[in-house]
């Protein structure tokens, strides 16, 4: 194929693994969705290697020109709306639906997909918040606080951190405050189970995308990706757990209660 065609399609599957990556996607299906990509619109010497927050991508042989990009991706937060996307995407591509100039246009319309709305966002917190509870064994009224809380929470990280805040310093101050509030919500009779309304509401800030793909990259060999990853939802677990804790010994001494 010509040099400008296969430089197109292979910026067409970097691109597409860019999307996956920084979404949160699993190193194995970065990778086989460059292939794939790479493989239907008649590139047959691509390598790509990726880490959990980078992608090398090359390419060239005796009868293909030579082709190399890098890219740094940050670790962020899961999209997973973007995945399903790019994935249905790339079936598309392999089934020669798509030129390299439109397989393009749309994962550049798929990169700038807005969030859910922030509205949207504040209730989902609230009511995880409440299903959680419950199902910990709180009763209703511990689930309501809970709710509370977790309305509160979300609309400190969404209208008051944005981005103002490190990772660390948003899930401590998020774990306290919502703490703060389940205690203060327990004071005034609103509850009866403090340990379970406050196990409830910190739920949303809980990595369980995070880790679950780590886990499922160290399953899949990739070693040091699934580390990283592990690391950093271990990192946003121990940061939750002193915001809790901090607030929770403070409580403690200023009472004399117990701590949960």
């Amino acid at each position: 194929m010509e040099k400008e065609d296969k430089s197109e399609a292979l910026n067409v599957a970097f691109l597409a693994g860019d999307i996956l990556l920084a979404s949160g996607a699993e190193i194995f299906r970065v990778e086989d969705t460059i292939f794939r990509i790479a493989q239907a619109y008649g590139v047959e010497s691509s390598d790509a290697f990726v880490l959990s927050s980078g992608i090398f991508l090359t390419a060239g042989n005796e009868r293909e020109a030579d082709f190399a990009r890098v890219l740094h991706i940050p670790l962020s937060a899961a999209r997973l709306d973007k995945v399903t996307e790019v994935n249905q995407l790339s079936r598309e591509i392999v089934q020669g639906k798509h030129t390299p100039a439109q397989a393009r246009e749309r994962l550049l319309e798929i990169q700038k997909m807005p969030a859910k709305p922030k509205i949207h966002q504040v209730l989902a917190s609230g009511v995880g918040s409440a299903c959680f509870c419950f199902l910990f064994g709180g009763d209703w009224l511990d689930s309501l606080a809970a709710f509370m809380s977790g309305l509160l929470l979300y609309l400190y990280l969404l209208y008051w951190v944005r981005g103002r805040l490190s990772k660390i310093a948003s899930n401590i101050s998020g774990g306290a405050l919502v703490t703060f509030c389940c205690i203060l919500l327990y004071r005034c009779g609103i509850g009866h189970q403090l340990g379970q309304m406050v196990i409830g509401s910190i739920i949303p800030l809980v990595p369980g995308v995070a880790f679950t793909t780590a886990i499922r990259d160290i399953a899949d060999e990739d070693y040091i990706a699934g580390s990283v990853r592990m690391l950093d939802a271990l990192l946003v677990t121990f940061c939750i757990a002193m915001g809790v804790g901090l607030v929770m010994t403070l409580y403690h001494y200023l009472t004399g209660g117990t701590m949960l």
